[in-house]
């Protein structure tokens, strides 16, 4: 008896909601998925921030390629001079030799930290921040979400995301993201503040220049590391390549991921040389990973960040998300917030949310809520979408509310 590949979706692969979309995808290309049965979407939310350069850049893979005919796994992290590793770790940090009028107090982040993912990256920077400054105190934010291995999934600031895991780490404060009276919390205790630039699975939370500039002197004033983290904003999402260049600051520690791989998985957290450099000693290798900034991942990565560059696609979503905002007008529409090509169309409940995007999908576009603000559709798609493309998207949910 042939058993189809939807079953053994449901019978081996573990699941993580009673109610996954399931659609059974063949081919990515661009901006549209393609279902087994050759239906067409258009992706609008690139698989949670991931396919920023969108499916299948022809140049991203041209690069996976090259790199396979080299070489892949080849030692545990930080032995060996691989040239992917290399020339990524570079250029990235070229990317963040800027001089915003609030600095770091250790200088500008030349210092690279290859990981899997999001959440590895924030145990990394999470581990550096208590070896650095000898605090274990940690303050985050309210629905925040910085992945759910049990360190990150401390920070997460939404109790019934994690009530059942506990005990976690200890010592955790949180703040309101935005909110500048809470920033009296950080004390001379604070190992460090971990913050999303721009609020993700709160809903799209864009804070102030004015916080974040206070923010930046609060954690100078006492000691406290700033860890920014750029897991979703990063890459070019918001208008800027890195989110922060729009608030006047720069962080002591940077978080990055999702739309950093072009599809493939590689994270990263970074600092100065300075910071970075307590890892060696006391114990030595005092951070160690295997498969962390493996080489084809690095080679998509450094494809990914020169298309985004040379293709000007941070500058360019700021106009994409402008005609986003300007087309989903409509009275079960109340707002549409965010930056760039990250934003959030706000509906007056889950239910309207919810059939909202089932009848999307059913009409051949894909998006879906956030994890602490399940009222809200996620809009972020890949930042090569086009004019003509955007349009199509906003007439069939223009349509879908309509109906």
């Amino acid at each position: 008896m042939y058993i189809t590949h939807r079953q053994q979706f449901f019978d081996h692969l573990a699941q993580t909601s009673d109610y996954p979309l399931a659609l059974e995808i063949e081919k990515a290309e661009g901006v549209y998925m393609f279902g087994a049965d050759g239906k067409q979407y258009i992706d609008l939310i690139s698989g949670i921030a991931v396919s920023n350069v969108g499916h299948r850049h022809p140049k991203v893979i041209a690069a996976i390629h090259e790199q396979l005919e080299k070489h892949m796994h080849l030692l545990v992290y930080g032995e060996f001079v691989q040239s992917a590793q290399v020339r990524l770790a570079s250029t990235l940090a070229k990317t963040l030799d800027l001089s915003p009028p609030n600095p770091s107090p250790f200088g500008k982040i030349d210092n690279v930290y290859f990981t899997n993912s999001g959440t590895e990256a924030t145990e990394g920077a999470m581990k550096l921040s208590k070896r650095f400054t000898g605090r274990s105190e940690f303050v985050s934010c309210f629905n925040a979400y910085h992945g759910a291995t049990q360190g990150a999934l401390s920070l997460v600031g939404a109790e019934p995301f994690k009530q059942n895991f506990r005990p976690l780490l200890p010592g955790i404060r949180h703040i309101r993201h935005g909110v500048l009276a809470d920033i009296e919390q950080i004390t001379g205790k604070t190992a460090a503040v971990v913050i999303e630039v721009i609020g993700g699975e709160s809903g799209i939370s864009v804070p102030e220049i004015e916080y974040m500039i206070q923010l930046r002197k609060r954690c100078s004033e006492v000691g406290a590391l700033l860890i920014l983290d750029e897991i979703q904003t990063g890459f070019g999402r918001t208008g800027s390549f890195w989110a922060f260049e729009q608030f006047d600051i720069y962080p002591d520690i940077l978080l990055s991921a999702k739309g950093m791989g072009g599809g493939m998985p590689i994270g990263a957290f970074m600092a100065s040389q300075e910071v970075m450099s307590v890892f060696k000693n006391n114990p030595i290798l005092g951070h160690i990973t295997t498969f962390g900034g493996h080489p084809v991942s690095c080679a998509s990565s450094l494809a990914a960040l020169e298309v985004v560059l040379e293709e000007n696609l941070h500058t360019t979503a700021i106009a994409k998300g402008s005609l986003f905002k300007s087309l989903l007008q409509h009275s079960e529409i109340s707002e549409v917030r965010g930056k760039g090509l990250m934003l959030a169309a706000q509906m007056a409940s889950f239910e309207k949310l919810k059939n909202t995007i089932d009848r999307c999908i059913e009409n051949g576009v894909v998006t879906d809520w956030f994890l602490f603000c399940d009222n809200a559709m996620r809009i972020a798609p890949p930042l090569t979408i086009t004019e003509e493309q955007i349009r199509k998207a906003c007439s069939v949910i223009i349509d879908v509310l309509n109906n």
